[in-house]
């Protein structure tokens, strides 16, 4: 093609040599409207599966971000925003919170290795779900240090 753009008329192709490269390029083939149609149909199709992978990456990050909600949210409130429901704030009359410190956590962990660290932490909301699980109690979430409560059914 840059030939063609040459200034002198010495120096540009024939319409003869532009047609033969041309057959090189479609490798001696002749080509027709059906083959261009083809050619632009898998192009399109090319360009909708990638399409439909971003999507797919798309929609799976939302529900990576739906999951993580359901940690800030008790699990009613979660669903119902999912389905788009109006959530109705509701009143307890009677409820119990725990609220609790590992009194010198800060200084245990500066002088434990991070596994020591993982593994005291582990055992101890173990233990803390163990109790929970032996009461008339619900527990719905933890979120870091916290547990939340909901209504017992």
């Amino acid at each position: 093609m840059k030939q063609c753009w040459a200034e002198a008329a010495e120096q540009q192709p024939t319409f003869d040599e532009i047609f033969n490269q041309f057959k090189t390029f479609n490798k001696g083939k002749k080509t027709n409207i059906i083959d261009s149609m083809f050619r632009m149909l898998e192009q399109y199709s090319s360009n909708l599966e990638d399409l439909i992978w971003e999507r797919t990456e798309e929609l799976e990050i939302e529900k990576q971000k739906a999951e993580k909600s359901n940690c800030l949210l008790f699990r009613s409130v979660a669903e119902s925003l999912k389905t788009g429901c109006r959530v109705k704030p509701e009143g307890f009359d009677l409820v119990t919170l725990y609220f609790s410190d590992i009194v010198g956590f800060t200084t245990i962990s500066a002088m434990r290795e991070p596994i020591e660290v993982v593994d005291l932490l582990n055992d101890l909301y173990t233990l803390f779900d163990a109790i929970i699980g032996s009461h008339d109690v619900y527990k719905v979430h933890n979120l870091a240090e916290q547990y939340s409560p909901e209504r017992n059914f």
